[in-house]
């Protein structure tokens, strides 16, 4: 289980120091059709074909990514790093 702080003293690129963010936790959105990845994945499957790569085997992973945007307090800008893996995360006010 991992507790993260509601509020946490992050570097602010738009700021230049060290500012106070507020932390949110955010759901992933859907995939745009438009990317290229998705452009080549419907043509490839397209018609009689079946799927490009194979499908995963086995169990599930134990833990998701959890994406969180850190906006600064000072400037609103928002900042959003790479995901870590939690199987739970939870926010809490300090």
């Amino acid at each position: 289980m991992v507790k993260m702080p509601r509020q946490v003293m992050r570097y602010s690129p738009a700021a230049g120091k060290h500012t106070l963010h507020t932390v949110e936790r955010v759901k992933k959105r859907k995939a745009s059709e438009l990317k290229w990845g998705q452009r080549r994945f419907r043509r490839v499957t397209a018609g009689y074909r079946g799927f490009p790569r194979p499908k995963p085997e086995g169990r599930e992973k134990p833990t998701r990514r959890v994406n969180l945007i850190f906006r600064c307090t000072e400037t609103g800008k928002a900042h959003v790093p790479k995901g870590k893996r939690a199987s739970k995360f939870e926010l809490v006010d300090k």
